[in-house]
């Protein structure tokens, strides 16, 4: 019985720690993005230190709802880096949908990326428009577009060009190299469609 007492003690311990962190990040952010010119919906949350990097006259939006998580004892499922957000040119896109969740992502856009509302990313998702290292490796960036309602899987990586279909879900560890289509599930390196799913689900 002592023993079941000590772990809830230290259950609501760690709770509490997080929403302390949460209270002092969240009001920070509110506070500096708009210094830093990016655009930030209602109630958004964050909880540990996010990073936000924006490329003359380029654009990064948050939508309302949105929750950032850079603390790796956040959500319990292994966020092994701070949540990065960061365009790479004049006139870059970063759209980020309301009432989306985002664990440890990456997102880094030359040109843009844009994501619907409703969309879960596990933790250290990458999601990218370019090829990083352009300076060696000269290439042309494809614009990355994921539709409301989608769930990627922890440790998933979205390159340039794909477009993910409503409602699609994306295994974890998945390469997604191509676009997927909507109401799917998806899983792989590289990602493929492995089974459909009713639009009722």
């Amino acid at each position: 019985m002592k023993k079941d007492l000590l772990g809830h003690l230290f259950y609501k311990l760690h709770y509490l720690l997080l929403n302390v962190k949460e209270s002092f990040w969240t009001s920070y952010y509110r506070n500096v993005l708009p210094i830093k010119k990016v655009s930030l919906g209602k109630h958004c949350q964050f909880i540990g230190r996010s990073f936000f990097v924006r490329f003359p006259n380029s654009k990064i939006s948050i939508g309302a709802f949105c929750i950032l998580r850079s603390d790796n004892n956040s959500n319990l499922i292994g966020v092994n880096r701070h949540c990065i957000i960061s365009t790479h040119s004049n006139n870059a896109l970063i759209v980020m949908g309301e009432n989306c969740g985002f664990s440890g992502v990456s997102i880094g856009a030359i040109e843009k990326i844009v994501i619907g509302k409703n969309v879960l990313c596990g933790a250290n998702v990458i999601i990218t428009d370019f090829d990083w290292h352009t300076t060696r490796y000269p290439s042309k960036s494809k614009p990355v577009i994921i539709h409301d309602n989608v769930w990627i899987g922890v440790n998933s990586v979205i390159l340039k060009g794909v477009e993910i279909g409503r409602n699609t879900i994306i295994g974890a560890n998945s390469v997604v190299v191509k676009s997927i289509p909507a109401n799917v599930i998806a899983a792989g390196n590289p990602c493929r469609v492995l089974k459909l799913l009713d639009q009722d689900e």
